[in-house]
């Protein structure tokens, strides 16, 4: 049975990439802070933790975070914004894979399509190694296609370490998605990080870290228990 496309597939089309980073190009000339995700993580973490950007699109969180000291591989299933992303960071893993189908992706000396890395030994496509946070923003979650977000969460999650982190924002209602209604509501994602042994740790209402109160917008900070 043939999987069904994601629904930024069918908003985005198939030439995103550089529609994409030309928004943020602008938004960051008008003096809009572009890196409030990157930020968040960052105060998770300490510098030399390695992070997957999950639904990385053109890069921009992963990339912040590199130059920021962390060790890190972005994801995504857009080729187009993947085209962006290696050519802003060609030295960073960059990572053509759908998140609802990861494999074994913690097994990264295995993947061919990982960037233009050279001869370098790097830490990050290491054979066997897992990450120390998973970041999945902007509206990965909602955008994956129908009826694949369970086994995509639960895919992200086998990735982390005893301890690592699974970041997520995302839109809980029009106003806050590019779609026509929500596609996710917190008790679905809670119910997904849970069966897949995540606990949680944090909620908040924007990338800055005000407290979540009950707004169309939610960050969630989970955790992979021990077990």
């Amino acid at each position: 049975m043939r999987e069904p496309r994601s629904r930024w597939a069918d908003i985005a089309g198939d030439d995103a990439g550089e529609r994409y980073a030309e928004r943020f190009a602008r938004l960051a000339e008008s003096g809009a802070d572009t890196h409030g995700e990157a930020r968040l993580c960052a105060e998770l973490l300490p510098p030399g933790a390695r992070v997957l950007d999950a639904g990385c699109g053109t890069g921009r969180v992963a990339i912040r975070l590199a130059e920021l000291g962390y060790d890190c591989v972005g994801v995504d299933l857009d080729a187009s914004m993947l085209d962006v992303a290696r050519r802003a960071a060609p030295r960073l893993p960059w990572i053509l894979a759908d998140l609802s189908d990861l494999g074994d992706l913690g097994d990264l000396g295995d993947l061919g399509d990982l960037g233009d890395l050279g001869d370098r030994e790097d830490h990050a496509v290491r054979k066997g190694a897992s990450f120390d946070m998973v970041v999945a923003a902007g509206n990965v979650i909602p955008l994956l296609a129908p009826g694949t977000e369970a086994r995509a969460v639960a895919g992200l999650a086998a990735l982390l370490r005893p301890g690592g982190l699974l970041v997520s924002g995302f839109g809980l209602d029009a106003a806050h998605l590019p779609l026509a209604s929500a596609t996710v509501t917190l008790a679905d994602y809670d119910g997904w990080c849970r069966a897949s042994g995540l606990a949680p740790l944090r909620r908040l209402a924007t990338w800055d870290g005000i407290p979540y109160d009950g707004g169309g917008y939610a960050v969630s900070v989970h955790t992979r228990t021990a077990a």
